[in-house]
């Protein structure tokens, strides 16, 4: 199995300078020897027969259990070193390589069914995990989807109120008389933003325990426990219609099986003249499945789209798209900041969980910025209608409303005045 992983390796290493120094302690360069030196060391033979044989699910455990380690630089900068060499065409998968993925996606197309149920117990997984652990790496507003970097020189709290404010200039929120439906609202900060900025009224929904407490909490410490609402539902229950509806970074749990049921739904739930923005991780190349680590340790149930996949359930609904923007390296500098902070707190996440969990989530970090940097990974940004007239003719609107803050203090300045006045 070491022969056949040092011709793989030897094979795909073209540019870099990468050593593997294997468990009999034997080492091997590979590359033509450019950029920063990478060393990877196999602490043992079960752990090279085992990334030999299933690569994409087993480096990440043999880095998590310790049975590889870097000297000299980190997993990230192993990573991309292979994601630069493979790029978008990565290499012939082995036979058995084949037989696994073969396997894997007839068990997806048997098992990946998020009911109710199993998509409650998903979400459970990831997001009702400490919410000191989140403090760690997040914004102070606990954004955990892809900030919107206007300047590259921006920092993280910057570029995540951008995110918001770009995604608020998309919805059209000129009437604070508007009702808006948050699918996926995790702590609140994107309906907060809303009802501070526009004054609108905001339901968000969430399966998190956790998040839900939070942003409960929020919104009654900030005064708009009576303009802004947080349940613990599943969007497959809201027999409400909403005059905008916002989903981010919650369509990648939906499920493939369910893109019909989850477009179909918000056309029931949008008025005829009312506008939604999707904000969801994509891939720009064909349908393939969702990496097997990411699968198993951290987003359980969850599935990243082609346009194609999501464009044929968008128009089986009914909804017209008005427009599509692709982000592309911004979250890959979102990634980037996030897992600079996580490491800079190892220890105290450490106290929180233990070692093998701070290096499964460096790991989940690290290959996440690397795919979006070097790979197939970005963001779609879809905004939809029942009329395609329910927007401007041209985009200007939207860098329009990002330059006009004047509206949204006005906005904020009049719900403070009727908050008072409702406490008075």
């Amino acid at each position: 199995m070491r022969r056949l992983l040092k011709r793989f390796l030897d094979d795909l290493i073209v540019t870099g300078d990468l050593t593997i120094t294997y468990a009999d302690g034997s080492k091997v360069r590979y590359g033509d020897g450019t950029g920063p030196a990478v060393h990877l060391r196999f602490n043992n033979n079960h752990s090279e027969r085992q990334v030999a044989f299933d690569p994409y699910l087993r480096l990440g455990e043999a880095y998590m259990d310790g049975d590889i380690d870097f000297e000299d630089c980190d997993v990230y900068d192993f990573l991309a070193v292979v994601f630069k060499n493979t790029g978008h065409n990565p290499p012939p998968p082995s036979i058995w390589s084949r037989l696994i993925d073969h396997g894997r996606r007839a068990a997806a197309d048997i098992l990946d069914w998020n009911t109710l149920h199993r998509s409650r117990s998903n979400v459970q997984h990831h997001y009702d995990l400490s919410g000191e652990l989140y403090d760690l790496f997040l914004d102070p507003d606990r954004q955990y989807s892809c900030a919107y970097f206007e300047d590259p020189s921006d920092d993280l709290e910057t570029a995540q109120l951008a995110k918001k404010r770009h995604i608020a200039s998309k919805l059209l929120l000129d009437d604070e008389n508007l009702s808006v439906l948050d699918i996926g609202s995790g702590w609140g900060g994107m309906a907060l933003h809303l009802a501070r900025q526009f004054n609108v009224r905001v339901t968000g929904i969430t399966l998190s325990d956790e998040q839900h407490t939070v942003s409960n909490q929020r919104a009654r410490e900030d005064g708009f426990a009576g303009q802004v609402e947080f349940r613990l539902q599943d969007y497959r229950h809201i027999e409400t219609k909403f005059d905008r509806i916002v989903s981010v970074g919650m369509f990648e749990h939906v499920g493939r099986k369910h893109f019909d049921t989850y477009f179909n739904k918000c056309a029931d739930m949008l008025e005829p003249d009312g506008v939604m923005l999707l904000h969801t991780i994509g891939q720009h190349s064909p349908p393939t499945p969702t990496n097997p680590f990411i699968k198993k340790h951290i987003f359980p149930g969850g599935y990243i789209p082609s346009l194609s996949e999501v464009v044929e359930s968008i128009e089986k609904s009914g909804l017209v798209m008005t427009d599509i923007e692709v982000l592309r390296l911004h979250y890959a500098e979102t990634l980037k900041a996030w897992r600079a902070r996580f490491v800079d707190h190892w220890d105290d996440a450490k106290a929180l969980y233990d070692e093998r969990f701070c290096r499964m989530w460096n790991f989940y970090l690290a290959s996440s910025e690397a795919s979006f940097r070097w790979q197939d990974l970005v963001v779609f940004q879809i905004q939809l209608a029942h009329d395609k007239q329910a927007v401007p003719l041209t985009r200007d609107y939207i860098s329009n409303h990002e330059r006009a803050p004047h509206r949204a203090r006005k906005a904020s300045k009049s719900a403070q005045k009727k908050r008072k006045a409702s406490a008075g």
